[in-house]
């Protein structure tokens, strides 16, 4: 896996071997940041269920001012931590070792987020608890552009009841985006 575009273009990043983490392939996250292309420069970018960290390293390569990588094993954790070092986009970004959901306590007072991308493991229901506590905390305003990595099958009905409105939901073979904002 590598980085796409941006200052750190071609870099090749770690992963954790075996099937703990699904990074989001090249292809994929290529498509991800045409769609965020124009709010990605500058931006806060909250990075849940991190894994490698390659969307949220791709994000600071294209110009992310800040990036917070949220990822519940340390083992993971420490790959983010060696994969900033080697793309030298360490100093704009920092790795909360924490459960998702329990992150929003640690960030709670900071900053808003521009953008957040979430990656749950699929199938498990993680993202609708998460999604709840952004909402009813202030880590996103009604200008931060939420995306959602879940199965292309998945019920996702959920969001609108939480008070999100979708405005693009892109499917891949397996899987889809969806994008979608605080209403």
């Amino acid at each position: 896996m590598r980085v796409i575009a941006g200052t750190a273009r071609r870099l090749i990043l770690k992963t954790l071997p075996g099937s703990a983490t699904r990074p989001t392939q090249d292809i994929i996250r290529e498509t991800l940041f045409n769609v965020l292309q124009n709010a990605v420069p500058g931006a806060r970018f909250l990075d849940l269920f991190a894994g490698s960290g390659a969307v949220g390293i791709e994000a600071l390569s294209r110009g992310a001012g800040y990036v917070v990588f949220v990822e519940n094993s340390r083992k993971a954790a420490e790959i983010i931590e060696e994969n900033l070092e080697h793309t030298h986009l360490k100093e704009r970004a920092r790795v909360v070792v924490s459960d998702a959901l329990m992150s929003m306590n640690r960030l709670s007072g900071e900053e808003p987020f521009d953008l957040v991308y979430l990656d749950p493991p699929y199938g498990m229901g993680l993202e609708k608890p998460v999604l709840e506590a952004l909402r009813s905390g202030s880590l996103v305003t009604k200008d931060t552009i939420l995306t959602l990595e879940t199965l292309k099958k998945a019920d996702c009905s959920f969001l609108e009841e939480l008070g999100y409105a979708v405005f693009k939901d892109k499917p891949y073979k397996a899987n889809r985006h969806i994008y979608f904002r605080p209403v």
